[in-house]
C-alpha cells in the first residue's frame, strides 16, 4: 500500500526526524544569535558612548595641560627674559621626560619576561635618538648664543 510517491522525501521517517532536528537546531540557532547581537548592541550602545566621553575627556585633558604649561610660560616670562623662560620651561620638561621614563623603565624590566625586551628596546632607540640630537642642540644653543652677543655688540650705546 506504500508506494514511493507516499513516502516523504529524505529517506522515510529517520529522513523526516533528521529534517526536523536540522530544523529546530537551525531554529534554536537562529534565535540564539539574534539574542547574542541584540545584547552586544545593547551593551555597545552604552560602551560607545563611554568611549567617545573617554577621548573627549582627553581631548579637554590635553588643552588644559597646553594652557597650563602657556600660564606658567607668561609667568616666567613677567620676572624671566622671554627667551631663558623659554629655555627654562623646555629644560623642565625634557628633565620631567627624563625622570618619568626612567621609572616607567624600570617597572618594566621589574616585572620581567616580554615586558623587560620592551624595556630594553625603548631604552636603546632613546639612547640612539638623543646620541643625535643632543650634537644638534648643542650646535642650536651655541648658535643663538653667538647671535644674542652678536645683537649686544651691535646696538647704539654699547662698546
Amino acid at each position: 500500500m506504500t508506494g514511493s510517491a507516499e513516502r516523504p522525501a529524505g529517506g522515510g521517517r529517520a529522513g523526516n526526524v533528521a529534517e526536523n532536528l536540522a530544523e529546530n537546531v537551525a531554529g534554536v540557532v537562529r534565535e540564539e544569535m539574534v539574542a547574542v547581537q541584540r545584547q552586544l548592541t545593547q551593551a555597545a550602545l552604552p560602551a560607545g558612548a563611554g568611549v567617545a566621553l573617554l577621548a573627549a575627556a582627553g581631548g579637554c585633558l590635553i588643552l588644559g595641560a597646553g594652557a597650563a604649561s602657556t600660564t606658567a610660560l607668561r609667568m616666567l616670562e613677567s620676572f624671566l627674559p622671554r627667551r631663558l623662560a623659554a629655555a627654562g620651561m623646555t629644560a623642565g620638561y625634557l628633565a620631567a621626560a627624563v625622570v618619568l621614563g626612567r621609572l616607567g623603565l624600570a617597572q618594566l624590566r621589574a616585572a620581567g619576561g616580554g615586558s623587560a625586551r620592551v624595556a630594553d628596546e625603548v631604552r636603546h632607540a632613546v639612547s640612539a635618538t638623543a646620541n643625535r640630537m643632543v650634537p644638534a642642540g648643542t650646535a642650536a644653543a651655541r648658535d643663538a648664543a653667538r647671535d644674542l652677543g652678536d645683537g649686544a655688540r651691535r646696538r647704539p650705546g654699547t662698546a
